[in-house]
């Protein structure tokens, strides 16, 4: 464990397990490096080198009042990437954390990035539009942070529902992933969680994708009541030249912490790791 300082003076936390070739692994919002915990002892258990950081704003790196934005967010990831002087790294994203990834290839390229993971991911755009009906309204997006002010304690616990689908028949999450979804989102700033709605609402990401020129590996789950499938991983499918799309039946937002899910894409994961 350590931080980076960035290039305007702020620290960034990661976890750095294992050795051998580098997966970097980007958390949604508003959780941090924790939520890849399971992942990251997975890759450094099969000869490679996991690493994970924590968003500006969001656990234990700095929480300025500013650079909430996804420019901002990928020049950290950069700072990280070259401090680290990796190379031949796989890129791990989840959710707000896909954004973050097609930004950074978007601005700093693939001359380091071997394959690429989207998991969840809000690429190429969240927003409902004409263009993009199958969106997330704009008020639900004003809800949300509505919410946030409001008592961001209480909100988070309501959150975690959706994120993790626990409001449907059958399903196998447990309080203990809740919990964890809380105690993450209580550790990111107010200010970021605000922020960053507006940054994962309102970003395109389309011309982004395009840049993308490495293996990729997109996985959403059909009942994703965060990220709407339709609207983003099936049309990243389509923009990511010989992107592979799977598709888990019944999943939600939280795919790589619930019970079953997580093996699942484990599974998948290290196959894709292994890969060529």
């Amino acid at each position: 464990m350590g931080f980076v300082t960035t290039r305007d003076g702020n620290e960034i936390f990661y976890k750095d397990w294992g050795s051998g070739p580098p997966v970097v692994f980007i958390h949604g919002w508003p959780l941090n490096a924790d939520a890849w915990e399971d992942q990251m002892k997975l890759v450094a258990d099969n000869g490679y080198r996991g690493i994970a950081h924590d968003r500006r704003g969001h656990g234990r790196s700095s929480q300025p009042f500013d650079g909430y934005d996804f420019d901002t967010f990928a020049d950290d990831l950069n700072d990280l990437v070259n401090e680290l002087d990796l190379r031949d790294a796989t890129l791990v994203a989840h959710s707000m954390g896909g954004g973050e990834l097609a930004r950074y290839i978007g601005r700093h390229g693939t001359g380091r990035v071997r394959k690429v993971v989207l998991l969840s991911a809000i690429t190429p755009s969240m927003l409902q539009t004409e263009d993009n009906p199958d969106g997330v309204p704009q008020q639900a997006l004003e809800d949300i942070k509505n919410g946030l002010m409001h008592e961001r304690s209480q909100f988070w616990k309501d959150a975690s529902e959706g994120f993790f689908s626990a409001n449907r028949p059958g399903n196998k999450v447990t309080q203990g992933n809740r919990d964890a979804f809380w105690f993450m989102g209580m550790h990111e700033s107010l200010q970021a969680g605000v922020k960053c709605v507006d940054a994962f609402g309102f970003t395109d990401f389309h011309e982004d994708l395009r840049k993308f020129d490495v293996p990729t590996l997109i996985v959403h789950g059909d009942d994703d009541q965060i990220v709407p499938i339709n609207a983003t991983a099936r049309k990243a499918a389509e923009i990511v030249p010989d992107a592979v799309l799977k598709v888990y039946e019944g999943s939600s937002h939280g795919i790589a912490m619930v019970p079953g899910d997580k093996e699942r894409f484990n599974a998948d994961l290290l196959d894709f790791l292994n890969g060529g």
